[in-house]
């Protein structure tokens, strides 16, 4: 059962909370994450991504870049532009796109639940994006950016969230991208206790977004537990930051592909291989978003199509039925000879929010085709993730984006739950 407990958040001031908030560390390049931050000197980013306080061509591994990231820190909490919580508490974090509210819980979650794997993971973590975390981690003594947890949803917990929402807010304000963001503070000892009591009769719990961010804070837990001589299992670096999100809340976009044909590609055929596989309709000029599972939007020669699966395709097995497996192994393999979508630069994802109108300019410009997917479902991701299978490469984008530097949880403080 899911140990999820309350703690102490650092965080800020209130009037500072829209300037200092940021979106995650990895959604920027690095020339974007420096032209970011000259824009705000508050922002969070400054902190996630601290190579941008050093000249362009500098080494952002290095050993003084990390410290600086920790100087920052430490300089903004002393300087009062955040607080910290008195006594352990849950967050109530919700963020609305678009109309659409989405509600979390902002709490801790433990290391021996992802050992355990209590706490699911559906897709591999690369050594070298691990590494650069796990020193931001270990040299700020800090996860500043809450990792993206789901749960199917239970109503003791519902209840307490919906309690603490008929109060105000200690954070209500929009971000720049027009999404809202709202913080509410749980700390009273009997809503504490209802809200974990909850939490562990939760059998399993999985990673939507930030598999390496969770990586890197198990590893970072480790290396401390070695070095501890008096390790009980209750010091703060045995936990791990997160925001808690029940299935029935939450939007999974399309994560859409581009492919740039080899000399190989023989356009000739390209049509009649394809109807092979799937049921092709012609739709015309206008984009095509695919309606359900099992169809594909598809862009060829300034034309859209549809794309059925036939049902003989389906084995049954929750990766290989997934529409991008299908899409992977009756197409973009035996068609465009792309056999490890991680590496081949012939394919490249583009995410739902930047709509199908990017794919018909990636068309335009250095691609030949597009494939518009219908979004993987969040109970297919748990599917895989309950199977101990990984999703394929870009399966899932998620949005709205949780916020760095809203919540942060220091790790070398004794424990409290």
């Amino acid at each position: 059962m899911a140990n999820i407990i309350p703690f102490r958040a650092i965080r800020p001031r209130a009037d500072l909370a829209d300037k200092i908030a940021a979106l995650p560390y990895d959604v920027y390049n690095r020339e974007e994450a420096r032209k970011a931050v000259e824009k705000d000197e508050y922002t969070f980013l400054r902190i996630d991504r601290p190579e941008t306080q050093f000249p362009e061509d500098y080494d952002m591994y290095a050993p003084e870049v990390y410290d600086k990231a920790r100087q920052m820190l430490d300089q903004m909490i002393e300087e009062g532009l955040f607080i910290q919580e008195t006594r352990a508490a849950y967050y109530v974090y919700e963020l609305v796109m678009d109309g659409r509210s989405q509600v979390g819980i902002g709490a801790c979650a433990s290391v021996d639940d992802y050992d355990r794997r209590v706490i699911k993971k559906h897709e591999n973590t690369r050594a070298d994006k691990e590494a650069d975390r796990i020193r931001h981690v270990d040299v700020c003594s800090a996860q500043t950016g809450p990792i993206f947890l789901a749960y199917r949803r239970r109503e003791e917990i519902e209840q307490e969230v919906k309690r603490a929402m008929a109060g105000e807010p200690v954070y209500d304000f929009k971000a720049d991208d027009g999404i809202t963001h709202r913080l509410w503070v749980i700390d009273g000892e009997g809503a504490v206790k209802r809200i974990q009591a909850a939490f562990s009769q939760v059998e399993d719990i999985y990673i939507a977004d930030g598999h390496h961010r969770c990586a890197s804070a198990v590893r970072v837990s480790k290396k401390r537990r070695a070095a501890f001589p008096d390790y009980t299992g209750k010091e703060e670096f045995n936990y791990f930051l997160s925001v808690l999100f029940p299935d029935d809340q939450l939007m999974i976009m399309d994560y859409n592909r581009v492919v740039k044909p080899g000399e190989e590609f023989d356009q000739s055929t390209f049509l009649e291989k394809t109807g092979q596989v799937f049921s092709v309709e012609k739709r015309g000029k206008e984009p095509y978003k695919p309606e359900k599972k099992g169809e594909i939007g598809m862009y060829y020669e300034d034309e859209w199509y549809r794309l059925t699966i036939n049902n003989d395709c389906y084995t049954g097995d929750p990766v290989e039925d997934l529409d991008v497996a299908v899409l992977q192994k009756y197409l973009l393999e035996p068609v465009f000879g792309i056999t490890d979508p991680k590496v081949d630069a012939r394919i490249d994802f583009v995410g739902g929010i930047r709509g199908l109108k990017e794919l018909e300019r990636r068309v335009h410009t250095d691609a030949k085709v597009a494939f518009a997917m219908f979004p993987t479902d969040i109970h297919e991701l748990f599917a895989v993730s309950d199977a101990g299978k990984l999703m394929p490469p870009k399966s899932t984008w998620f949005e709205p984006k949780l916020r760095s530097g809203i919540l942060i949880h220091r790790i070398e403080e004794s424990g409290n739950n």
